[in-house]
């Protein structure tokens, strides 16, 4: 890998040196007038983004079938051209696919994304969790440590019957979305309970192990036997095989945080438990990582400590979703970012106007994940506060991270392999999120649901491939429809870019007015210079038609 590295660092320079453009793994460079970096596909940043996010997702819904008869990435964290990679799955990967392709779903209207979210999620059910009778039951394990057995049942580090709770939780968050998705729509399908018991088991789990915490040990553990309950070794980082500590320390707890939050308001479960556990882990972040920033480590492949970015990130993330929890929650975010830039920002393509972002301390490489969640979640700080001065670097984040795909949506690092973790599910979310933040970066020739405060569970696009009821165009009562959703939820938001102003909205069959009066069903329309950005505001009412 080195020595790629060094001859790839030196065609650049060779390039460089004869005033041609310069290349970012698959593409020349391009920029702007002031020689800022662009995306490669299209000046406009939408497009580009709209492009890259699509065509990851086709690579991995057309990747090969491996000799276990299963997609390759159901067996494999790293994706190979012409042979199988020999490590099993990333420790966060499912849940990751699961996270993006519930907003690609509604950004697409695309069903088979959520035929792939059902197939990877009812195949973890039945192949990757601990047995009812373990110390720690009911919780996925998040590796496979026979590659073809098809089986999930330990850790990539220090082996079979070890768990990441932190990953648990977020598997847990991620199936009570896909009961939603999955719920009862117009076209009569039942809901899927499998997934909300599934959900409630996992935080039955989590919180019935949840202990105090302090600066040395995190509420819940890294890693820990879910059978025996002994905790997990973390080894030195000197490459010998030396125990160096227990693996007892994470920050990864946003996604257990909100798993237990989605099972209060719906109340589902052990209500109490879940209220208790999450207080416990909200006191615990507040009083620790917040003040001192030790976020540690978050990756299956890292033997030793690391503090990691997406630790960092994600709560940064959380804090914005839940300012009531944090009166002081500006200065905190801006916090988090700063130790970001100071612990792990990349200057090597900064003479083009950006500043990348490595993935943690024991890694210091640029990554395409890490480098776009860190603009989705300054993009939308910038939406929340007004506050521009990051708003360009954190455009040019995103610009910088196209570069990873190639046309056919391979997705790669710049100094590292193809992940099946951070070039798809952990890279796809960040782009949408960054266009729910700011509707204007998304394509002004498409059509999209950018940002929902619920799960939508359909959606039928005008002129778009895989829209039920575009299969009778001529229908007199549906061509005039540009789009129609449902979502989960019965009071909520959206934001829509859309080519025209639309004629007419119903909720729940009834016509709305435009009004900023958040009391009642309503919509505003903000023209751009090419279409516009409905907001939509639902009190009550969950099916939408939007009317050309």
């Amino acid at each position: 890998m080195k020595f790629k590295l060094i001859l790839m660092l030196s065609v650049i320079s060779f390039r460089a040196s004869f005033g041609q453009p310069e290349m970012l793994i698959y593409h020349d460079i391009k920029t702007d007038a002031a020689g800022k970096i662009i995306p490669w596909f299209s000046a406009e940043p939408g497009t580009a983004y709209s492009y890259v996010i699509q065509s990851v997702w086709h690579f991995w819904d057309t990747m090969r079938v491996d000799m276990n008869g299963l997609p390759y990435y159901m067996n494999h964290q790293v994706w190979k051209p012409g042979v199988d990679d020999t490590r099993g799955i990333g420790g966060d990967q499912f849940q990751m696919a699961l996270s993006s392709w519930l907003l690609l779903y509604q950004f697409t209207g695309d069903e088979r994304i959520k035929e792939n979210m059902k197939f990877i999620a009812g195949y973890y059910l039945t192949h990757g969790f601990s047995e009812a009778s373990a110390k720690w039951p009911d919780i996925p394990y998040p590796y496979n440590t026979l590659i073809y057995s098809g089986i999930f049942d330990g850790d990539m580090v220090i082996g079979k019957n070890y768990t990441q709770p932190d990953k648990a939780g977020s598997l847990g968050l991620e199936l009570i979305h896909l009961y939603k998705i999955t719920g009862t729509k117009r076209h009569g399908q039942t809901p899927s309970g499998i997934y909300l018991e599934a959900a409630v088991n996992i935080a039955n789990t989590l919180g019935n192990h949840i202990i105090d915490g302090d600066d040395k040990k995190s509420p819940l553990p890294f890693k820990v036997n879910a059978v025996t309950g002994d905790p997990g070794k973390l080894l030195s980082n000197n490459g010998d095989g030396s125990v160096a500590s227990l693996s007892d320390y994470t920050t990864n707890w946003s996604g257990t945080m909100e798993l237990f939050l989605e099972l209060i308001k719906m109340n589902k479960g052990n209500v109490s438990l879940y209220q208790h556990s999450f207080e416990n882990l909200l006191s615990w972040m507040k009083k620790y990582p917040l003040k001192n920033n030790k976020w540690g480590p978050f990756f299956e492949d890292v033997p030793g400590w690391s503090d990691t970015q997406i630790n960092a990130i994600t709560f940064a993330q959380f804090i914005m979703n839940h300012q009531e929890y944090f009166p002081d929650w500006k200065n905190e975010v801006e916090g988090i970012f700063k130790w970001v830039y100071k612990t792990l920002e990349n200057k090597t393509w900064e003479k083009y106007g950006v500043v990348v972002v490595n993935e943690q301390t024991a890694y210091r490489v640029p990554g395409n994940s890490h480098t776009s969640r860190e603009a989705s979640a300054e993009l939308q700080y910038v939406s929340l506060t007004g506050d521009t001065i990051r708003k360009q670097n954190a455009i040019r984040q995103l610009n910088w991270a196209t570069y990873m795909v190639d046309y056919d949506g391979k997705n790669r690092y710049p100094q590292d392999e193809h992940w099946l973790t951070d070039g798809y599910g952990d890279y796809v979310r960040h782009f949408l999120r960054a266009m729910g933040a700011l509707p204007e970066l998304a394509p002004s020739d498409e059509e999209h649901i950018l940002f929902s405060s619920s799960v939508v569970q359909e959606v039928e696009y005008k002129n778009r491939t895989g829209a039920n009821y575009m299969s009778n165009p001529d229908n007199p009562e549906l061509k005039n429809i540009k789009l129609r959703y449902t979502t989960f939820d019965k009071k909520g938001t959206e934001k829509i870019r859309l080519l025209s102003k639309p004629s007419q909205i119903l909720i729940d069959g009834a016509p709305v007015a435009t009004s900023d009066n958040l009391s009642i069903n309503s919509f505003i329309w903000q023209p751009l210079k090419n279409g516009g950005i409905l907001r939509i505001n639902r009190i009550n009412g969950n099916e939408v038609t939007i009317m050309d």
